[in-house]
């Protein structure tokens, strides 16, 4: 049941990204936290705050597929050290501009944008580097090591930033960022070089379009795209959790309530020794995604505030187990040379319903409520994959001992 942790023996590289990414993935959940927060106290709407997806939207789109592109085309670690120091700066603009006597609303949803734009060039680089450093008997190991980094920061950082902002201001939270994206990228400039093949092609749109294509072609990756952007879509209520604590009367839980999710996450991937030996991956993550979206309804059906974060943690468990599926199928059949760019399309499956979802929350919160807004999500969250997973039957029906290999 323990992690696999012979990849972290193993690879040197590998060993620096994921502290690089423990690093970096704790000061961006304390903007996670701040963003919504500060535009809340600036101007008291749920739309507003719902807004952050949809000004991240296209920004995601665009250059996730051109990252994808770039990521098969130039040294893959020039473009991780050069986009996470690009976000470090993006993160002093915004303590420059909290530090105003009176802050503006336009910078926050610019900083938005354009933090999106570069996550979406970083994003499949990232992705796209890992088979190149780890064995491929060791990806799935990898994966829930990989998670293992992201609830590190998911679970620490909005707990630190709940008090970081009620105590000392959204500036801390802001400048403490800032701190650790200059140390991760001082741990980046230490990977090897990961260059593009010797016939790689420039980024274009042939290029881009090839990748859909193949991606097209593999119905069971489909699924796992398709399954993943409606689950984020309908049951991703993070915008709405301020709203949600004002509603349950307990404020203070709104570091908890970031948090909760990890939590669940986090003890999938403590025990995740098993995943190294499931094979039916597709089944996976269709039984995963629907335990999200059930969790998700009943926390918005709690009116107690432990129960709702205690379902919170469920769901973030499921979510945890549909990576660790949804990773392992990505990285064990598709060619390292269109590996840049069907990341990138992946960068599009479990971002962009998040971005919508919030609009979608945020939406449903102003007509209704918050908690209205969490449940309903959920129970169409289970209704769209069960449509999927029947329509795309080739999911389901995945089996890693039969699949194609790269």
């Amino acid at each position: 049941m323990l992690p696999d942790l012979g990849v972290w023996r193993e690879s040197a590289d590998f060993r620096r990204l994921w502290l690089a990414g423990v690093i970096t993935n704790f000061g961006s959940f304390l903007t996670f936290v701040a963003l919504p927060v500060q535009l809340k106290d600036l101007t008291g709407s749920a739309v507003a705050v719902g807004a952050i997806g949809a000004v991240e939207l296209v920004p995601l789109i665009v250059f996730g597929l051109y990252g994808g592109a770039l990521a098969d085309a130039m040294d893959r670690k020039l473009l991780i050290v050069a986009s996470e120091a690009a976000q470090g700066l993006l993160v002093a603009a915004l303590l420059v501009n909290t530090l105003l006597p009176h802050p503006v609303v336009w910078p926050l949803y610019a900083a938005a944008a354009l933090s999106s734009a570069l996550t979406g060039l970083q994003r499949p680089a990232l992705d796209a580097i890992v088979p190149r450093i780890v064995r491929r008997e060791q990806l799935a190991a990898a994966a829930a090591l990989n998670a293992l980094r992201w609830q590190f920061g998911a679970i620490a950082g909005p707990a630190v930033a709940g008090l970081v902002i009620a105590w000392a201001g959204l500036g801390w939270a802001y400048g403490a960022d800032a701190v650790t994206f200059a140390v991760s990228v001082l741990l980046g400039l230490g990977l090897r070089r990961s260059p593009a093949a010797h016939d790689a092609r420039p980024p274009s749109l042939r290029g881009i379009a090839e990748g859909a294509r193949y991606a097209w072609s593999r119905k069971e990756l489909l699924g796992t795209y398709a399954i993943d952007l409606a689950a984020m879509f309908f049951a991703y209520p993070a915008a709405i959790f301020p709203f949600l604590a004002d509603d349950l009367h307990a404020r203070w839980s709104l570091g908890l309530m970031y948090a909760a999710g990890s939590v669940g996450s986090l003890a999938v991937s403590l025990t995740s020794g098993w995943s190294s030996r499931v094979h039916r991956h597709g089944r996976m993550v269709v039984l995963a995604a629907a335990g999200w979206g059930l969790a998700m309804a009943a926390a918005g059906w709690s009116a107690q505030v432990w129960l709702v974060l205690g379902f919170l943690a469920v769901a973030g468990g499921c979510d945890m187990i549909s990576g660790i599926g949804r990773s392992t199928m990505w990285n064990q059949t598709i060619p390292d040379e269109l590996r840049g760019r069907l990341a990138g399309i992946e960068l599009l499956s479990y971002s962009v319903g998040p971005q919508l979802g919030q609009v979608r929350s945020g939406t449903v919160a102003a007509i209704s409520s918050a908690r209205t807004s969490v449940w309903t999500g959920g129970l169409a969250c289970v209704a769209s994959v069960a449509l999927l997973a029947t329509t795309l039957p080739a999911l389901a029906a995945y089996d890693a001992q039969g699949a194609p290999r790269p």
